[in-house]
């Protein structure tokens, strides 16, 4: 079989394995959007909240399905010496990670693409109002994010640390980014740290696509586009099987 046709089968395997562990399909997916159903109800009489939440859960989304999953997944897989069997095998090392990080990217787009449904179906939120501006920055997100979860599981030790390690990780960037409400509340020293974060800037720029307002997304871009090239370095310079 080709290389394309491996990257397919495992893709498609990753697929099954995803949705047959409750747990990864709960807390990596279904969770943001509980949460947009949750926070949406209560505010949903504040149209300026909904235009605030609904691109900020689905940064949050993003996040969820490509850094915390992959970063906790690899660890998992290196570990239990599954990568280092795969390793093992005739399968090209190129076909493998591009089905299994295809999977994450998936679940990503899924992930936008049911936020701004939620958005505008339940609670009146417009269509995005720039369709172009959504998929460019929601593309450039899945490339940052799912290469900093790669990059990450690095550092973890053990696959019983990992829970703890990307929690730590995940738990304050979300509620300093602008997820919930405007980072613009927050105070001038936890403002500057979201600044740098790339986070932040991805939810700018998916904030544009969706409900407008003229957001610097050229800076946003260049934001997280960096955080992507340098996440994209460590991810392949420190990768290892076992």
């Amino acid at each position: 079989m080709s290389a394309v046709a491996l990257a397919w089968q495992q893709f498609r395997f990753e697929r099954k394995l995803f949705w047959r562990n409750p747990s990864a399909a709960f807390f990596n997916f279904l969770l943001p959007l509980l949460l947009l159903v949750l926070i949406a109800t209560a505010f949903a009489s504040d149209g300026s909240e909904l235009d605030v939440l609904i691109p900020g859960v689905a940064g949050m989304g993003v996040l969820a399905t490509t850094f915390t999953a992959l970063a906790y997944n690899l660890t998992l897989l290196r570990d239990e010496g599954v990568l280092k069997r795969i390793r093992g095998t005739p399968m090209p090392a190129g076909a493998y990670l591009a089905g299994f990080i295809g999977s994450a990217t998936l679940n990503a787009i899924l992930q936008v693409t049911l936020v701004v449904a939620i958005g505008n179906l339940l609670y009146g939120v417009d269509w995005p109002q720039n369709p172009a501006t959504l998929v460019g920055f929601t593309l450039l997100g899945v490339i940052c994010f799912a290469s900093l979860g790669v990059a990450f599981s690095h550092i973890i030790p053990n696959e019983e640390a990992a829970p703890a390690y990307t929690n730590a990780v995940f738990l304050p960037v979300i509620f300093i980014s602008g997820v919930f409400y405007s980072s613009d509340d927050l105070p001038t020293a936890l403002r500057g740290v979201a600044e740098a974060l790339p986070l932040k800037h991805l939810i700018d720029g998916l904030s544009e696509g969706i409900v407008g307002g003229g957001s610097d997304i050229g800076t946003a871009a260049v934001v997280v586009a960096a955080w992507a090239a340098a996440a994209l370095f460590l991810a392949v310079r420190f990768f290892r099987w076992e």
